[in-house]
C-alpha cells in the first residue's frame, strides 16, 4: 500500500516532522534576516515535536502510558519560547543600534 492510501499513522507524522525539519534547516541557512533564521529555529523544533509525539504514541509501545513523546515535546515548547523572547530582545536591541536586523551586519559586535 502506498503512504497516500493508508490510514493515517505514525510513518505520516514522521514524514511530516521530516518535511518541516528540513524546510526549517533550510531556511536558518538562507535567511539573511534575523527573523527569518529565528522562524527556521522555530520550524526545526516544531518538526522535532512532531516526530516525539509520533515516537511516543502508542502504536510504536502499548506497555506505556505513551507520554514520553509529549513530555519532551512540552519541555522543547517551554524551551523554544524562551530562545524566543531572548532573541527577539537582541534582535529588537540590534535594530535599535543599526537600524537593521541583517545577520550580516552582525560582525560589527566583535569584542
Amino acid at each position: 500500500m502506498s503512504l497516500l492510501t493508508e490510514p493515517v499513522g505514525v510513518s505520516h507524522f514522521l514524514v511530516v516532522g521530516a518535511v518541516m525539519f528540513v524546510t526549517g534547516a533550510i531556511c536558518m541557512a538562507t535567511k539573511r534576516n534575523a527573523l527569518g533564521v529565528l522562524m527556521g529555529i522555530e520550524l526545526v523544533l516544531n518538526g522535532a515535536n512532531i516526530n516525539f509525539v509520533a515516537f511516543g504514541s502508542k502504536y510504536l509501545r502499548e506497555e506505556s502510558l505513551g507520554l514520553d513523546g509529549q513530555l519532551i515535546a512540552l519541555f522543547v515548547i517551554v524551551l523554544a519560547a524562551a530562545e524566543a523572547a531572548v532573541a527577539l530582545a537582541i534582535a529588537l536591541s540590534f535594530y535599535n543600534n543599526h537600524a537593521t536586523i541583517d545577520v550580516d551586519q552582525a560582525d560589527e559586535l566583535k569584542g
